[in-house]
């Protein structure tokens, strides 16, 4: 089976595009064709795959980036058994040539709901969108086939479609027991998804000899914050690192921040950083959003604070610190659930053969569910 996969939004090495699903498809035996930025994000791509460089859509420069995927995608879908796009925008004005191949949307997120934190759109302008995001999911569910990232988008949608979750590769043997010098964030960074509060918990930690570690690319409006802190030597900052490569330095640390806020994106969306922590044994500290109340608590896999609450996520890391069988039992009992939840290669399986299924090469029922 040949996929085309394209994104002019995401990082080219994405968690879940790249390390999860391609690397899924290529080791099932299959040819990916990855368009994407890769000289925009300076990135080498693998080997295995055929790269198509196109320009990165940020902030409201997007009309070139996708005009090239179009582009790209009419040359390239011509060969290809599924077309998997994992960008809303790219669905817009898709070329007809396209259109008639199989073409799979994988809905990452609420679009809908994250304009609220995505600040390159004016506050005035967020409301007047939602009716055309509303309207542009509805076209691309008639148009096309459908993958969901949560079960809790089931709801936007008429038909039920099947579920690919982010999870992630979850080592067979334990990993070391958490220190008690490092606290450590992995993903993107912003202001919705607490990057301020994250700072100003650093400030608090810093003179106790607790070191913040903040790995992942930041917004524009976050970035002079971040680097002050840095010059001022109260926390780490990284920028982006590939998705193994970072968590191998979350690796050991006391623990995983998630310090979301109170977004209507976030209110039904896995925090994948939750799971990621507790593949690799970090104690997880987290606001009380419910998907991730939902992991950590009954997993026993780290402590809840409140939203915008600096001072608590500084109080949760010195409880950790002064206790090493607390932080110890929960990146054990953490490690032990994702194991047996959220292990990546359970659900790849089954998303590639629904790709195949709807490419024609399967005549088996979705293995998926939905």
């Amino acid at each position: 089976m040949r996929v085309c996969v394209c994104t002019i939004v995401h990082h080219p090495e994405d968690a879940r595009i790249l390390h999860r699903q391609i690397r899924a498809l290529l080791d099932a035996g299959h040819e990916v064709t990855y368009i994407a930025p890769f000289r925009a994000c300076n990135v080498t791509p693998w080997r295995e795959i055929s790269p198509v460089d196109v320009p990165r859509a940020s902030g409201r420069k997007r009309l070139r980036a996708l005009r090239a995927a179009h582009r790209a995608l009419e040359e390239h879908s011509a060969y290809a058994d599924v077309v998997l796009l994992h960008d809303p925008e790219l669905l817009v004005s898709l070329p007809r040539s396209v259109r008639r191949r199989t073409v799979v949307w994988d809905v990452h997120e609420d679009t809908s709901a994250a304009l609220v934190g995505k600040g390159w759109v004016p506050r005035p302008v967020r409301p007047l969108l939602r009716p055309f995001v509303r309207r542009l999911e509805t076209v691309g569910e008639r148009r096309h086939r459908l993958l969901l990232a949560e079960d809790g988008y089931r709801e936007r949608f008429r038909d039920e479609h099947p579920v690919v979750p982010n999870t992630t590769f979850v080592a067979d043997l334990p990993p070391a027991p958490p220190d008690d010098r490092r606290i450590v964030y992995v993903g993107h960074l912003s202001e919705a998804r607490g990057a301020l509060d994250m700072i100003e918990t650093a400030r608090l930690l810093a003179p106790e000899g607790v070191m913040v570690e903040l790995i992942g690319a930041a917004d524009p409006q976050i970035r002079p914050q971040l680097r002050q802190a840095q010059r001022d030597g109260i926390l780490r900052w990284y920028g982006f690192v590939p998705n193994d490569r970072a968590l191998r330095i979350a690796e050991g640390a006391m623990a995983g921040l998630a310090l979301l806020h109170d977004e209507p994106n976030y209110r039904h969306s896995m925090p994948t950083k939750i799971v990621e922590y507790m593949a690799h044994g970090v104690p997880v500290i987290t606001t009380p959003n419910p998907p991730a109340v939902a992991i950590v608590e009954p997993a026993g896999s780290g402590l809840v604070v409140p939203f915008r609450d600096p001072a608590a996520a500084a109080d949760a890391v010195r409880k950790l610190r002064a206790d090493a069988e607390l932080r110890t039992d929960l990146g054990k009992r953490g490690y032990e659930t994702a194991r047996e939840q959220y292990h990546w290669p359970v659900h790849a399986e089954p998303f590639v053969t629904q790709l195949e299924i709807w490419a024609g090469h399967r005549a088996a029922a979705p293995a998926l569910p939905g």
